[in-house]
């Protein structure tokens, strides 16, 4: 929620209280920056009308703009605590690699006309495999004094459908304030030369933002999914949250 501002957050709790008053509270897994796409979002509130899934889904639709779908609902133990349960996230960076504009891509990849070398991007995204310290990857308006982060999976791929559209997979346990989007433009910049390899293990040892590159823009990240520990219960449509 933002004062003033026009939030996902904000048009999803306007649109449960538009069906049930009584709600208070929203409660998100995952906050995602202005521009920045969520494929896999969870938010947790509590009702006081008994309303089924099948109808949460159904009327929250009938209340939200074009731009936000509520794609499935569950309920959940009245203890159950959002957050602790996550037990990794997957994101995903779209990079439009073309001279030119595509309309159809406009808002969704951030496109490069440099010619990029993807093994050397590769090679350099290796490192940070791992349990590190990632203070050198986040903005300084991050406040967190907890910067360890365990990083399962970096892929970088050609976009099935489209080979002009390099999709950056990063998984991890959790992530700090733009972490993801400085890590995707630094691997930019190395893949274009503007970067020496070794960049980011310079980065780890020095827990200095200055060591990495850009930040990436914010239209090319997809929150893709969140994996939790949540015991669901009377999913509606079956599976449809159950990650």
């Amino acid at each position: 929620m933002q004062p003033r501002e026009r939030t996902v957050a904000g048009e999803l709790l306007g649109a449960i209280r538009a069906i049930d008053p009584s709600v208070g509270e929203l409660r998100g897994a995952s906050r995602t920056d202005a521009g920045v796409h969520a494929r896999g979002q969870l938010a947790v509130f509590a009702p006081r009308r008994e309303i089924p899934t099948r109808g949460w889904v159904l009327g929250l639709s009938a209340h939200l703009p074009p731009e936000i779908a509520v794609v499935g609902a569950a309920r959940l133990p009245e203890a159950a605590e959002l957050r602790a349960s996550i037990v990794r996230k997957r994101y995903r960076y779209l990079v439009l690699r073309h001279a030119l504009r595509d309309p159809f891509w406009e808002g969704r990849a951030w496109r490069v006309s440099h010619p990029l070398d993807i093994d050397r991007a590769r090679a350099e995204a290796e490192v940070l495999l791992g349990t590190h310290d990632f203070e050198a990857f986040r903005s300084s308006n991050d406040e967190r004094t907890h910067t360890v982060r365990t990083i399962e999976e970096i892929s970088l791929a050609g976009l099935a459908g489209d080979a002009r559209v390099l999709a950056i997979d990063v998984v991890g346990n959790a992530f700090l304030y733009n972490m993801v989007r400085i890590i995707v433009g630094s691997l930019v910049d190395v893949a274009r030369g503007r970067l020496p390899a070794g960049t980011f293990a310079r980065a780890l040892r020095s827990l200095r933002r200055a060591d990495l590159g850009l930040t990436a823009p914010a239209r090319g990240l997809y929150l893709e999914q969140i994996e939790h520990t949540l015991e669901l219960a009377d999913a509606w449509p079956p599976r449809s949250v159950a990650s």
